[in-house]
């Protein structure tokens, strides 16, 4: 019968003799007879066949086979009826119970088996493919909506019995959010409606069936749950679908995602043409012309499954299946047909958006987020796995619209946050102004609420009482539910948080002292000079002995003294070694066999000092080696005197005076000076529940502290600071305002703490979420930041400090700051050691080529000549005198003597052109080599022999 069914089909709509026959099978439920899922399968058919270049050898055949909807017996029959026509795909059917079992055949015969349901089976299913999103990528989109509303509280209603199972990712959100869990049916609508009204929660995700949704929103104004305090987030896909009339004028927030986008270009056609196609007295589209979620998918999977196809003709041709159930022999082109369908091939862009598939399961879609305005559903926003949610029209989520609501808005005097207008005329919202005023009347007009400003009777913020477990001031207010907002000066914290909601923090601060000013200066205010207290004016720094120390530090100080010792020493061995550095010093006496050497050990010193201390000395180098270091010397005391010299002008210039105290440590540390807090505030709080041991310790000088260090309002604690002897811990935004108005005051250290200002609600408030995201925007345009420079840095109001007069530390140099001026002097050493080493090895090298020379006295070799050297350097004991070396002048010729110019004495007359045999001698008794010396500044040389020379002359 499926045969004939399928050749009939067939024969209307192609060519038999020149096209191959592909037969699809496909199961729908009794119910879903003719129904718009049915007619999107047969119209993709039908669109496919008449397209002649996705499949234009291939013609598509369709059995359909309807079974009962709990009855899976009959549709396994039904498969296999199917599997033995020859289908080469089965498609459905939507309900979960028949499509596991019909999974199981399709998966046995290696037959692609394509759903458009919600499959909540996490395994990897091999012949599956399922085009509609995963659920768990749909609780992920949930989630993130959920973030951007900020919802702390929820409610989730659902129908299906693996409803707890569909959304429990949402139940163990990384968000803080309070769940409270109900199934529901028809019949149970209204009273779990009421209890979530009893419990006060405005939040609710609703899964329900579709075809009960009617019935779900009639509970909805039946029990008039249907205004701008509740938010509706509904999990079908087609909201549009739905009658909202009732909804659209009553402010009630819902949304819901949708998979069709039906303002495509694209899909707005496939929607024409598909009204053209569908039968009379059937409907693909609803009345307002949208086509469904599930027929969507129907239309896509037939097209996924013909892409497939035209890819894997491409590389061969398929086989028509032969298979049973009862034979159980798996198709053999099955395995290649899903793997072609589940490929990377497969990405195209259907009705219900971009499709890509990973393992069976549906890896791209992008979901529109709608949301019900006065007119209509409007597209909000976009969601996709990859981007997350991405909300384009931020203002829908709190539509000012035309409410008529009025809160009352409950508040405390504060400068500058909440003020009282001096005229005494007004009356209402208009005798306050303040920063906290103009923030307030942004956000009404953002989101659309009038208000009435009161004042807290008690004049408190509010603070739990542990003697008597209630909690005072704004806070217990909003717990009685006698105000809707809070706004001022009010510090988001643990304990604040646990009894009421807070928005977003609009501001951002810390806990900071407030002390006097520590220094005097000129102040002038409104172009009038002010007149501090007496009483504020320190007095100076007592002068230390040692304070011209200052502008080094302690290891600058170290480094020289090593540096200083460093240098003589190495001066001392340098000249040691060199040979260039010992002379003659009776340069007249030729008898002379003693040179000597000026850089002695304590000559050394005296060098160094010398030039440290820019006076010099009568010292000067001669050697290389010698002068390299007293250059690197030079260079070394040139930088150091000059940033010594530099810094003490700093030091002396700089006014430093005293501060009693520095940070909360110091306050701790001592109790001459009182300190305290505000009364019943946050800072209080923060003291009095502080695990820190300093914070503890100043809780318990505080809270014994006779008479009470804690003050009523913030003037009074200025007030106190300002008598003297009083340190205020206050909120570090109230302490700029107050600072840059009073130039008598300054603050002391750091933040104590980090925190927020938000505006207050009571607990479950629908108001939190629309100004929470009211005050983002805010901020993300600056409208925040103007107000608080319109507030605090108003330049008629400030006070003008005297940079002259403010307080300007020099600090001492370190080695950061001047340590590169050590590693030079260390290279320059170095290099001139090194210099040192090729003097003593060259002049070494040149006496052992001249004794080599000489005919007369012993030859000695390089490395002898090197030791005797080393040998007399090491065992001198610092001494500035050594033995003349006598070597024989390299000019000198046997029997011959070469005078120098010095030392030229005048002929004999009787004697003849050469020098005759003297009858008188002069002798020099031979010594140890005698170096090469430098006689009257280097223009005569003389070496002489270890033997007596004799000088005859006659008479």
């Amino acid at each position: 019968m499926a045969s004939a069914k399928a050749i009939l089909l067939t024969h209307s709509g192609a060519d038999w003799d020149f096209k191959e026959i592909c037969i699809k099978g496909a199961i729908f439920t009794e119910d879903q007879k003719d129904s718009s899922t049915e007619l999107a399968f047969k119209y993709a058919v039908y669109r496919i066949n008449k397209d002649k270049t996705l499949l234009p050898k291939t013609t598509l055949v369709y059995d359909i086979q309807y079974v009962p909807k709990d009855d899976s017996f009959h549709a396994s029959k039904k498969a296999c009826q199917q599997v033995h026509g020859g289908v080469q795909a089965v498609f459905g059917p939507s309900e979960p119970m028949l499509g596991a079992h019909i999974h199981s055949i399709c998966d046995a015969l290696d037959i692609p088996h394509l759903e458009a349901r919600l499959d909540l089976d996490p395994e990897i299913k091999e012949f599956s493919i399922n085009l509609h999103p995963a659920q768990p990528l749909l609780n992920a989109a949930y989630q993130d909506v959920m973030a951007f509303l900020n919802w702390t509280r929820v409610a989730i209603v659902y129908e299906e019995d693996y409803g707890l199972i569909k959304l429990r990712e949402l139940v163990r959100s990384e968000h803080e959010v309070d769940v409270y869990l109900r199934q529901v049916t028809p019949d149970s609508y209204r009273r779990v409606l009421k209890e979530i009204k009893a419990k006060e929660i405005y939040n609710l995700v609703v899964d329900t069936r579709p075809e009960n949704m009617q019935h779900f929103l009639k509970g909805i104004l039946q029990l008039q749950m249907n205004d701008y305090k509740y938010h509706y987030l509904f999990t079908t896909f087609d909201i549009e679908t739905f009658d909202l009339e009732d909804f659209k004028y009553n402010f009630v927030n819902m949304t819901a995602f949708r998979i069709v986008d039906a303002e495509d270009v694209g899909v707005r056609e496939i929607l024409r043409d598909m009204e053209r196609f569908q039968p009379v007295g059937h409907s693909i589209l609803n009345k307002s012309r949208i086509i469904q979620a599930e027929p969507a998918l129907m239309f896509d999977s037939v097209h996924v499954f013909a892409i497939g196809l035209q890819t894997l003709e491409q590389s061969h041709t398929l086989r028509i299946s032969n298979v049973s159930c009862e034979d159980e022999l798996p198709w053999d082109g099955g395995l290649s047909l899903i793997n072609y369908i589940n490929s990377a091939s497969v990405e195209f862009k259907g009705l219900s958006g971009p499709i890509e598939f990973k393992e069976g399961r549906r890896i791209q879609f992008k979901l529109d987020l709608l949301k019900l305005k006065q007119h209509a559903l409007v597209k909000v926003g976009e969601w996709s796995p990859n981007g997350g949610v991405n909300i384009t029209d931020r203002g829908a989520f709190f539509d000012p619209g035309n409410m008529n609501v009025t809160l009352v808005v409950i508040t405390i005097l504060e400068t500058p946050y909440v003020m009282m207008k001096p005229q005494s005329n007004l009356t209402g919202n208009a005798r306050y102004e303040g920063f906290c005023i103009d923030l307030l009347r942004e956000i009404a007009a953002m989101v659309g609420f009038e208000y009435r400003i009161e004042l807290v009777p008690d004049g408190k913020y509010g603070v739990y009482d542990l003697e008597t477990g209630e909690w005072n001031g704004i806070v217990r207010q909003l717990m009685d539910k006698k105000a809707d907002l809070a706004v001022g000066s009010m510090t988001i914290n643990y304990a604040r948080e646990s009894v009421i909601d807070f928005t977003k923090p609009f501001m951002n601060l810390g806990i900071s002292i407030l002390f006097k000013t520590s220094e005097t200066m000129n102040v002038f205010r409104r172009g009038r000079p002010f007149r501090p207290n007496i009483e504020s004016v320190p007095t100076s720094a007592p002068t230390r002995l040692f304070s011209f120390m200052n502008p080094l530090a302690v290891d600058i100080w170290l480094y020289v003294l090593a540096a200083y010792v460093l240098v003589s020493i190495t001066m001392f061995v340098v000249a040691r070694f060199s040979p260039y550095e010992w002379h003659n010093p009776h340069p007249c006496e030729l008898e002379n066999d003693v040179v000597e050497n000026q850089f002695s050990m304590s000559n050394s010193f005296w060098f160094t000092i010398g030039t440290l201390m820019q006076q010099g000395s009568d010292l000067n180098p001669k050697a290389t080696s010698t002068r390299i270091v007293g250059g690197i010397w030079w260079f070394f005391t040139l930088i150091i005197i000059s940033s010594y010299t530099a810094n003490l002008a700093a030091f002396l210039t700089v006014e430093r005076m005293i501060t009693p105290i520095e940070n909360a440590e110091d306050l701790a540390g001592q109790t001459e000076i009182s300190y305290g807090t505000l009364d019943s505030g946050s800072t209080m709080t923060f003291f009095r529940d502080s695990m820190i041991e300093t914070y503890k310790k100043m809780w318990r000088f505080m809270e014994n502290k006779k008479p009470s260090v804690f003050v009523p309002t913030y003037e009074e604690g200025i007030r106190r600071v300002l008598e003297g002897n009083y340190a205020f811990l206050m909120e570090s935004t109230m302490l700029d305002y107050t600072v840059q108005r009073d130039c008598n005051l300054t603050q002391i250290g750091g933040l104590l703490d980090s925190k927020g200002y938000g505006i207050a609600t009571p607990m479950g408030s629908p108001w939190r979420d629309k100004i929470s995201l009211a005050i983002l925007e805010l901020q993300e345009k600056g409208e925040i930041q103007m107000l608080y420079d319109k507030w605090w840095k108003n330049p008629g109001d400030t006070c003008t400090r005297n940079d002259k007069g403010k307080e300007s530390k020099a600090n001492a140099l370190g080695v950061a700051n001047i340590g590169g001026v050590f590693v030079v002097l260390l290279c320059g050493l170095a290099l001139a050691v090194i210099v040192a080493i090729f003097e003593f090895c060259w002049n070494s090298k040149r006496n052992t080529e001249i004794t080599s020379r000489s005919v007369s006295g012993p030859h000695q070799s390089l490395c002898g000549e090197m030791t005797d050297e080393l040998c007399f350097a090491l065992r001198c004991r610092g001494s500035r005198q050594r033995p003349a070396l006598k070597r024989q002048c390299s000019r000198c010729l046997p029997n011959n003597t070469y005078v120098p110019a010095g030392l030229d004495l005048p002929p004999h007359p009787s004697a003849p052109n050469g020098l005759q045999t003297p009858k008188n001698s002069l002798s020099m008794t031979p010594t140890k080599e005698r170096r090469q010396e430098h006689v009257g500044g280097g223009l005569a040389h003389l070496r002489l022999s270890r033997s007596p020379i004799h000088l005859n002359y006659d008479n």
